[in-house]
């Protein structure tokens, strides 16, 4: 879920995380993330790196989590099916 920050004027959208590694919670700027769409709920995931232990995190993304990333300024990858 997003949280809003202020940083000076303008409002910054920030992201809870946390890491199965290292079991690490913190905030994660839009930048930080990625966000994949793929043509099912298998392909459909979201992309990190946990800052404080350097995982490559990988964790699945349904419609609500989508929407909320992409509303909040996510990169967004489209996955395309080559069948």
């Amino acid at each position: 879920m997003p949280a809003v920050t202020r940083e000076g004027n303008a409002a910054a959208v920030v992201f809870k995380a946390a890491c199965p590694q290292c079991r690490g919670r913190f905030e994660l700027a839009a930048g930080a993330l990625r966000l994949a769409i793929g043509a099912s709920d298998r392909t459909t995931f979201y992309s990190f790196t946990c800052p404080d232990c350097g995982s490559a995190v990988r964790k699945p993304a349904g419609e609500r989590i989508v929407e909320l990333l992409t509303g909040g300024g996510v990169r967004t990858l489209r996955l395309h099916s080559t069948a």
